[in-house]
């Protein structure tokens, strides 16, 4: 009587399951008919009140049922979840009728553009790019531009210290002593590169790049630099662009200038961006020092040469009209989306 009992039970248990639509349903099923309060659960602790004779048959007949049940749920459960996730993917398919998402190109860095513009000029008269190390020597850094240690040029360059000798570059006119002393004249380069001072404010950063360029050969004058100079304006700024010198004073070049740009916005008839002058200043330049031709073994009296230094930086804060520096160092694609 009570393995009767059990096979209905199971036939009722799977009749049960295969009816099951959710995960959810399916673990009630399982609980009804297994858990610990099942129904095939009291059927075995029922056995106790079976007469002896026949307590190994529904022994083996409820053991059977709970292996067959077991293996239906497993069954019926790979059923539903196939089923559940064939649901998803459907309630997901995307509509291909609908319009693409417009991808927005994305752009160079405007200190990039601005540099690649200088090396792009430079480039195209004959001048070759160099690079060095950032993190400098006292020596390559000052010494022999001609700026020993009591130097009082110095202090116009804060410098960052990693030890007494060893320094994060000020200019990048330790790559130009690093050049020379390596190879014979002529030299043409141009050293793009980043710099670093300890400076702060809405014109200057720690960090900032910088381009060098420098020539040395015979019968290197003046009037090539500032040749060099006035070709180099009207590529960057314009046609009509033209350049002043004003003498000034760097250790490493004698003579020595400042170089401005007629200022782009009034043409010369002052205004404020111009603070009026009708001239706005991009770099410095000036002849070669003999003491820094010596240094890396050339003679003063075979060669000369020319050097000058710009702040990417401010030629791009003149370029595109821009008031703060610290603009370039955000990273606020409002910013930067306009260039």
């Amino acid at each position: 009587m009570a393995v009767q009992k059990i096979r209905a039970l199971v036939a009722e248990a799977r009749e049960d399951i295969r009816r099951v639509a959710s995960r959810s349903d399916l673990e009630h099923v399982r609980v009804r008919y297994l858990g610990k309060k099942g129904r095939l659960t009291e059927i075995l602790r029922s056995m106790p009140e079976l007469p002896a004779e026949e307590r190994p048959a529904v022994g083996r007949e409820a053991n059977a049922a709970r292996h067959e049940l077991e293996s239906a749920l497993v069954e019926r459960l790979r059923a539903v979840e196939e089923a559940e996730r064939r649901a998803r993917l459907a309630a997901d398919r995307p509509d291909l009728s609908l319009p693409g998402r417009r991808l927005v190109p994305g752009r160079l860095h405007p200190l990039t553009q601005v540099l690649d513009e200088i090396i792009d000029v430079f480039v195209g008269l004959g001048f070759a790019v160099a690079e060095g190390p950032e993190v400098e020597t006292d020596y390559y850094n000052f010494e022999a531009l001609n700026m020993p240690k009591d130097h009082p040029a110095r202090d116009m360059q804060d410098t960052f210290y990693v030890e007494d000798d060893i320094l994060l570059r000020t200019h990048t006119s330790p790559v130009q002593i690093r050049t020379m002393a390596r190879r014979p004249p002529p030299v043409r380069i141009i050293c793009p590169g980043r710099v670093y001072r300890r400076d702060a404010d809405i014109t200057h950063s720690p960090m900032f790049t910088q381009v060098e360029g420098l020539a040395v050969d015979r019968d290197i004058s003046m009037g090539d630099l500032k040749g060099t100079l006035e070709l180099f304006a009207r590529e960057l700024f314009g046609p009509d662009s033209r350049i002043r010198f004003r003498p000034s004073f760097f250790p490493f070049t004698e003579p020595s200038a400042e170089v401005d740009v007629l200022c782009f916005l009034c043409k010369g008839g002052g205004c404020r961006v111009c603070k009026a002058s009708g001239w706005l200043e991009i770099l410095g330049s000036g002849m070669v020092h003999p003491q820094v031709l010596r240094n890396v073994g050339y003679d003063p009296e075979e060669v000369t040469g020319w050097a000058f230094g710009m702040g990417v930086e401010r030629v791009a804060m003149l370029k595109y009209g821009v008031d703060d520096i610290r603009l370039f160092f955000e990273n606020d694609l409002r910013f930067l989306s306009q260039f």
